[in-house]
């Protein structure tokens, strides 16, 4: 899931200040999860903006805000009214500005910032474990990334600031590293914890990413057009 924040409301005016006529657009996915875009983010917003002297002219929340061709659907049947739009305020990360962007060439806003991919722990409490790194190695870890859960993201740890299992960063936070060394002794495989790794290839990212259908058993990976 991707985590969001929602962008001070002085700075959307800001941002919408040459705008009179606005379409809001939601999330129903993890906008609606981390409470940034879905329905009561996207009323609270449009009551506001109203009392900013801005006309919304339409507000939808999308079942899944990146989904590019759900959102173009969405805007070309309601094509009347989202015409006499002058700018787009999107309410969700920004993969789901740009689904927007794909669909309109009128001004687009972001009205979050997007923040990690995060581990949904329990409602409103998310924990980053992922960094999309692009070529996932945790089974050397005992499935514990330390390119994400460890502050410096080393690959071979725990630093010399680790204390009492914690980390030095933020001494509330358990060291990535003790995790792993734990975790490894769990499963007998102990040998792991003191292999040395070579330096993390971030060569394999490609941005922007791509995966795209090449057949019924192909896939083409990598920037595509």
């Amino acid at each position: 899931m991707i985590i969001s924040k929602k962008k001070p409301f002085e700075e959307i005016l800001e941002d919408l200040e040459k705008d009179k006529k606005i379409v809001i657009l939601g999330c129903g996915e993890c906008a609606t999860a981390t409470r940034t875009g879905g329905e009561p983010e996207v009323a609270e917003m449009k009551e506001a903006l109203e009392a900013a002297g801005k006309e919304v002219v339409f507000t939808e929340v999308v079942h899944t805000g990146c989904h590019e061709l759900d959102v173009k659907r969405i805007l070309r049947s309601n094509k009347e009214v989202v015409e006499r739009a002058d700018a787009f305020l999107v309410l969700s990360c920004g993969a789901g500005a740009q689904a927007c962007r794909a669909a309109t060439d009128k001004h687009v806003v972001p009205g979050c910032d997007s923040l990690f991919l995060g581990n949904i722990q329990r409602s409103m409490d998310f924990l980053e474990k992922c960094s999309h790194c692009g070529a996932c190695v945790i089974d050397d870890y005992g499935s514990i990334c330390p390119v994400t859960r460890c502050a410096k993201g080393l690959v071979n740890g725990p630093c010399g600031g680790m204390s009492h299992g914690k980390c030095e960063v933020d001494p509330e936070m358990d060291c990535a590293w003790v995790l792993i060394h734990e975790q490894l002794k769990k499963e007998g495989r102990e040998d792991k914890r003191t292999t040395t790794h070579g330096p993390k290839d971030w060569n394999v990212i490609r941005r922007p990413g791509a995966v795209v259908e090449r057949g019924p058993d192909k896939l083409k990976m990598g920037s595509e057009k």
